[in-house]
């Protein structure tokens, strides 16, 4: 039986400025100068200022006749104008004389620097994601679990951090609480997007979730992945063959199978015809202070085309449909221009932060990086960790030390026997280096590293060990062994 019935709800709606802001915050340096150039070449009103204007430019501007005009016919807006229909009435005056809206102060250059445009930046891996994502019917708070796992997929295609972690990441007691469980449920959806294996915790997860979408019988592929991953990833197919009952021809088409799987879902989104990276941001030292600036000396500084602005203000000669697109586009215009000044804002807002919580890095480098998470970014600034997520991925600054991703300096905390806290990045950097440094004939296992270090003041599991190690990409024991 249908029935009619009326229900009350709230829901959250993203505002089209909202969703630009979002959209500019998340572009790297390159890729905003590629949105800039399209706008630039889909938008009329808009246009690059090119040459700094003077005080007295700006006042010629102001006294230009057709402002008068402005200025003297805001008397009659109460009258409605003959060739607009009443219902639709702009008050193109008061849009148009909001200058501070609208218009940049241009950045100071040297007019006789050559300046360098880089080539754009392809479509990244994060743009792919979302792109597919947005179509999965969810709820808004699903929707922001699932943005969040994206933006924490590295350029691999493996999620990056444990997922009670990032689960605790997105909570704020006791409004908002985000299970692991809940969590979990979300990357399950984000790991059915395209490419296959995306979104996986380590290359086992990812393995088996490119066979399991495979339209075919890989029965024993997944069940080797699944319960022999140690045989498998260490070439004992002897012990593969015993354990699981099978002849050798088998197990040879199983992993014949296998090793067509892409170990790197992720690989092919960035640019890798250069080795080098633009940074967004610069840091450098000034006296006893550090001045964070964002790079943007490439990108176009806009305005509004002055001939457009002046056609809305002829109420007689031009047709209420060309003024409503122009109308339109000087909206569109606006929206952009402000939009560009509150990327830069928060970047900076964000990159001080990051220095005052991580200043001995600054002054004396990578070693004394100090555990921090996105949250503690979030509510030092008092934005939400969405947006801190958005500003650090694939975001790069120059600094004293080299050219670092905002993502090196958050990471997990560990307590020492003092009572210190550490981070998990220099912990891995550890390891890193006790590795680099043994026996090539007589490697260490897992064990016998969790024990070096713990002869440092920091007490650590053999099994915590072998997850940084494959984190870090480096082998099991025997097979760093040499001859």
């Amino acid at each position: 039986m249908v029935r009619l019935e009326q229900r009350l709800s709230l829901q959250q709606r993203l505002s089209p400025q909202h969703v630009l802001f979002s959209t500019l915050l998340q572009m790297p340096v390159m890729a905003l100068e590629q949105k800039i150039q399209t706008e630039l070449e889909q938008n009329p009103l808009l246009e690059e200022q090119t040459d700094i204007e003077t005080e007295q430019e700006r006042v010629d501007e102001f006294s230009d006749p057709a402002q008068e005009e402005i200025k003297n016919s805001s008397e009659e807006e109460n009258e409605p104008q003959e060739n607009i229909d009443k219902d639709e009435e702009y008050d193109f005056e008061e849009f148009l004389n909001d200058e501070e809206g609208y218009e940049f102060n241009p950045t100071l250059r040297d007019a006789s620097e050559e300046e360098y445009r880089p080539d754009p930046a392809p479509v990244t891996l994060a743009e792919h994601l979302l792109s597919q994502f947005h179509f999965l019917p969810l709820s808004d708070a699903d929707r922001e679990i699932g943005e969040y796992i994206i933006w924490n997929i590295n350029e691999d295609g493996y999620l990056v951090g444990d997922v009670e972690t990032l689960a605790n990441n997105l909570s704020s007691p006791p409004d908002k609480i985000v299970t692991p469980e809940h969590f979990e449920k979300i990357l399950k959806l984000v790991q059915t997007l395209e490419p296959s294996g995306i979104g996986a915790r380590n290359l086992q997860e990812c393995l088996v979730i490119q066979l399991k979408e495979q339209d075919k019988d890989n029965e024993l592929p997944i069940k080797i992945l699944e319960h022999h991953f140690d045989d498998f990833k260490n070439k004992r197919f002897e012990r593969l063959i015993k354990n699981l009952g099978v002849i050798q021809e088998e197990v040879k088409k199983a992993i014949d199978v296998i090793s067509k799987l892409n170990p790197k879902p992720g690989e092919g989104y960035i640019n890798t015809n250069e080795n080098y990276i633009i940074p967004d941001l610069i840091v450098e030292k000034v006296g006893s202070e550090f001045i964070s600036s964002v790079n943007d000396s490439n990108v176009p500084q806009l305005r509004i085309n002055n001939s457009y602005r002046r056609i809305l203000t002829d109420g007689g000669n031009v047709p209420v449909d060309t003024k409503k697109y122009i109308y339109q586009k000087l909206e569109s215009a606006r929206w952009l221009i402000n939009s560009i000044q509150q990327r830069k804002l928060t970047m900076i807002k964000v990159m001080k932060e990051i220095i005052k919580r991580q200043r001995d890095f600054f002054e004396k480098g990578r070693r004394y990086i100090k555990p921090m998470i996105l949250k503690d970014i979030a509510d030092a600034i008092g934005m939400d960790i969405s947006t801190i997520s958005r500003v650090t991925n694939r975001k790069y600054v120059q600094t004293d030390y080299g050219v670092f991703e905002l993502k090196y300096f958050f990471s997990d905390r560990m307590v020492t026997e003092d009572g210190d806290e550490i981070s998990t990045l220099r912990l891995k950097n550890q390891i890193k280096e006790i590795i680099k440094n043994e026996n090539p004939k007589a490697p260490l296992n897992d064990g016998q590293i969790a024990k070096i270090v713990a002869e440092k003041g920091i007490p650590i599991a053999r099994r915590t060990v072998a997850k940084y190690r494959e984190h870090m990409m480096i082998p099991v024991a025997r097979l760093r062994r040499k001859i």
